[in-house]
Formats: C-alpha cells, sequence, structure tokens
C-alpha cells in the first residue's frame, strides 16, 4: 500500500511539473493575459489533466509569480512589466548571494552539505554528451531544490523567509524560463556554465570561502538575466506576445 502511495504521488508531481511548463507557456506566450481567471474544470479538460495535479501546478505558479491567488478562491494571471522582471531576479541574487556568505562564514551543517552536494551530484546526469544536451525537466525540478537548499544552509529563518518572498516576485524563480526556451541550443549550452556555477558556490561553502560564496552566487542569478535579455533579443515575437514587455523594452 505505501508502494503503491509513493508511485501515485511520483505520477501526480510529475504531472503537475509539465502542467507548470505548460502553463508558462501559456502565460508567457500571451494566450493567457494578465487579470485572466483560471477556472480549474475548463483548464484541466483543455490540459487533459486531472484538477489535483492542475491546483498544484498552479500553486507553483503562484509562487513563481506568474499568478496570483484571487480572494473568492482560484487563481488570476499576474500583471507585470520588463522592469518587474529585472529587479526581481536582481533581489533574488543579493539574497541568495548574503545566503551563500553566511552559511560559509557560520558553516553550514554536514547533513545540509551532504544534501546539496547530492543535488549537484544528480543535476550532472541531467547533462549528455554534447554541450546543449540537457534533460530540462528533471533539471528544472533538481534547480529549484538546489536554491531553496541554498536558502537555508545559513541556518536563519530570516534569510529563508526573504528569499522565498522574493523569488515569489514575478520571474525570480530559479525555474521561471521562458515558453520554448528549452528548446533553444544557446540556452541549453547556457545551463552547463550555470551547473558549473553550483559546484563552486557549494565548494566555496565548504571551504568557507564567504565572499566567493556571495561572488558566485550573485553572478549566477545575473546569469538568469543576461539569458532574459538574450531571449527577447535573439526572438523579438516573445517582446510582443508577453504582456507588458514590449513596451518597457522597447522605451529602453
Amino acid at each position: 500500500m505505501g508502494k503503491r502511495t509513493e508511485m501515485k504521488e511520483a505520477a501526480s508531481n510529475t504531472h503537475a511539473t509539465r502542467t507548470v511548463i505548460e502553463l508558462r507557456k501559456k502565460i508567457l506566450g500571451g494566450e493567457l493575459t494578465g487579470g485572466t481567471r483560471l477556472f480549474e474544470v475548463p483548464l484541466a479538460e483543455e490540459l487533459e489533466i486531472s484538477r489535483t495535479p492542475l491546483r498544484d501546478a498552479m500553486s507553483r505558479l503562484a509562487e513563481e509569480g506568474l499568478l496570483e491567488r484571487a480572494r473568492s478562491g482560484g487563481f488570476v494571471v499576474r500583471k507585470f512589466t520588463f522592469a518587474d522582471v529585472i529587479d526581481a531576479i536582481e533581489l533574488r541574487g543579493v539574497l541568495e548571494g548574503t545566503a551563500a556568505r553566511l552559511a560559509a562564514e557560520r558553516g553550514a551543517p554536514a547533513d545540509a552539505m551532504a544534501r546539496m552536494e547530492e543535488i549537484v551530484a544528480k543535476l550532472d546526469t541531467c547533462f549528455g554528451e554534447a554541450p546543449g544536451d540537457v534533460d530540462f525537466e528533471a533539471y528544472s525540478d533538481l534547480n529549484a531544490q538546489f536554491h531553496d537548499g541554498l536558502a537555508g544552509l545559513a541556518g536563519s529563518d530570516i534569510i529563508r523567509r526573504e528569499v522565498d518572498r522574493a523569488t515569489r516576485l514575478p520571474f525570480a524563480s530559479p525555474s521561471a524560463f521562458l515558453p520554448d526556451k528549452e528548446d533553444i541550443a544557446s540556452f541549453r549550452r547556457s545551463l552547463n556554465f550555470a551547473q558549473e556555477q553550483h559546484k563552486v558556490i557549494v565548494e566555496a561553502i565548504g571551504a568557507r570561502e564567504g565572499s566567493r560564496a556571495e561572488s558566485v552566487a550573485r553572478e549566477h542569478a545575473r546569469t538568469a538575466r543576461r539569458n532574459l535579455e538574450y531571449m527577447l533579443d535573439e526572438d523579438r515575437s516573445l517582446m510582443e506576445r508577453v504582456p507588458g514587455i514590449a513596451l518597457v523594452v522597447a522605451q529602453g
């Protein structure tokens, strides 16, 4: 019975992850515009998924800042601007950098460090031999685990809470990728570089090198910003399809 329950939970998590990616594409692609109320039944039918993983997916997107909970229940697509995106990513980088530095200076618990090293090792398995060969779905899940673990390494409830708060801002989540981004070779190659940064961050924390850990963690977040800016420049149609972005980018 216990094994069946575990298998069901694993299947539900997989469905929820795929639904997160699909809904994110619809939101960022402009199919679901800011202010749109999401209704479970028709959306579940459209996506051919049960309501439970759909609710889980919408909750995750609310944590990313793409959706917000309606007062009467359910979810509404959040409105945002390109400036919101950039500020949110920068803020996450500052806070994660602080978390990494404090973890190094204070000394992270051995079990927590072992968990981070385990996650990094699993992230390695997401990559094939070619630079752009990446299991994007697995990478996305493990990347989220890495950043969640990083926020807690300093042993500070305040730091963890503030990182969580910043992560809920629009697109600040480490896994808040743009639509079809996983299909773009240059982006996939950048994940190899990001993985090397994961390793350096953990290594620096373990070596009690606070400044180095902070610097790489902040640079790691800036990589997300550069990817976003590159994506918008590479595919100008994205600016027209993402609500609130076209006008701000055109002006700046």
